[in-house]
């Protein structure tokens, strides 16, 4: 006689969860997650975080009034950068869109250069404050939570920081370079902008910092837009 199995259906079950997402210990079972008619909830990994409200915002500039680059100078400067994000040993973010926009004034004589750099110090922070810029308060992108942040984050440096940082990855690096055809005082050349949202983002551990700069040959002000996704150290490893 032939041998008869019956296939038993198994029932899979999920945990409701609409107005946010949660999150497991390392080697924990996870239950996916459902909305409450039971479909399958799935979200971009970005607006994921933002659910969980790890991800943080800071700008550069207020209103119409911009920063000038390189240290409220002109040139880039290594040691006073428009924005600095210090990471401190316990935390790790995951950069998630850097935006800046830069004027330019008038070209005063061909090849006239302007640039906006995005680097990364992979092991110190610079220990900015008060005394050296603007110190700036993260905003969380879920805007019923306040604060959180773990960073010392400080905008507009026109003094040195404590520490010299140390370029150990440049993310991103656009220049623009005048060209005069004409008279050199009546030449405009277009804004300078930076718009970087990595597919794959890299994960800064701290201690670490992230450094933004703008400048040139010639005055170059500006506005930044910085959001990025926060992690205690221990999760992202």
């Amino acid at each position: 006689m032939a041998e008869q199995f019956e296939l038993l259906a198994l029932e899979a079950r999920g945990k409701v969860g609409q107005s946010k997402s949660f999150r497991e210990e390392e080697g924990n079972k996870h239950p996916f997650r459902v909305m409450r008619d039971g479909a399958l909830a799935v979200a971009p990994w970005k607006q994921a975080l933002v659910f969980e409200g790890r991800c943080y915002q800071v700008t550069v500039g207020t209103f119409s009034t911009p920063v000038t680059g390189g240290g409220a100078g002109t040139i880039l400067d290594q040691d006073q950068p428009e924005l600095i994000i210090d990471i401190p040993s316990a935390r790790a973010i995951m950069l998630m869109h850097v935006r800046a926009d830069c004027q330019l004034p008038l070209l005063a004589a061909d090849s006239e250069e302007a640039e906006i750099l995005l680097a990364i110090d992979r092991l110190a922070v610079t220990g900015a404050t008060a005394t050296q810029g603007t110190v700036e308060t993260p905003v969380n992108m879920r805007t019923d939570i306040v604060g959180g942040s773990g960073l010392a984050v400080v905008s507009a440096v026109t003094t040195n920081t404590t520490a010299v940082p140390t370029l150990s990855m440049e993310l991103a690096h656009p220049v623009k370079i005048g060209d005069v055809q004409g008279t050199a005082a009546n030449a405009m050349w277009n804004g300078l902008f930076l718009d970087y949202e990595p597919e794959a983002s890299p994960v800064i551990v701290g201690p670490a910092a992230v450094l933004l700069y703008w400048g040139g040959t010639v005055a170059t002000t500006g506005f930044a837009s910085v959001t990025w996704a926060e992690f205690v150290r221990s999760e992202t490893i």
